[in-house]
């Protein structure tokens, strides 16, 4: 006849009990605590070539600013990048930024030579960069950094003209 242990329990199931809240205690110490620190989010892969369209658009914006008997020789190409940019900024899933007119940073070219030498230099790096980020990206990025870099090169010769 089974051993009862007050109001009907019998001696089994409240030694069963018992296990199983120690179980329990002794599995709740081995869960990852909630308030230890995240590690920081990685950046998006696009972050880097963003940022270098962003450089390029200012640097056209200044030596348009500076140099306006370049501006139609010049607005295509700074069109493209501004093309480059939205592109960008869609694949990583970023809001179109809010139209806020931006003062652009003196060229720092003594002439229009050399202010067309330094954008040349700029698309050289930037295509640069662009192929290295296409050859680095996943299948997803790489149609879209390919085309930028192909783009930079063409800068490239249409600065060079």
């Amino acid at each position: 006849m089974p051993v009862r242990m007050g109001q009907g329990r019998s001696r089994r199931a409240v030694l069963g009990g018992l296990a199983g809240t120690v179980a329990g205690a002794a599995l709740a110490g081995c869960w990852p605590n909630s308030d230890k620190p995240k590690p920081p989010p990685s950046p998006h892969p696009l972050t880097s070539a963003l940022g270098g369209t962003q450089a390029l658009i200012d640097r056209y914006q200044a030596t348009i600013a500076g140099y306006p008997d370049l501006a139609e020789r010049l607005q295509p190409l700074l069109a493209d990048h501004r093309a480059h940019l939205d592109a960008l900024r869609k694949a990583m899933g970023l809001p179109a930024p809010s139209a806020s007119p931006s003062t652009p940073a003196a060229s720092g070219a003594a002439d229009q030579d050399g202010a067309v030498a330094a954008l040349k230099a700029a698309e050289q790096s930037g295509q640069t960069e662009a192929v290295t980020a296409c050859l680095a990206a996943s299948a997803q990025y790489a149609p879209l950094l390919g085309s930028i870099a192909a783009c930079r090169a063409t800068h490239v010769e249409v600065l060079s003209a």
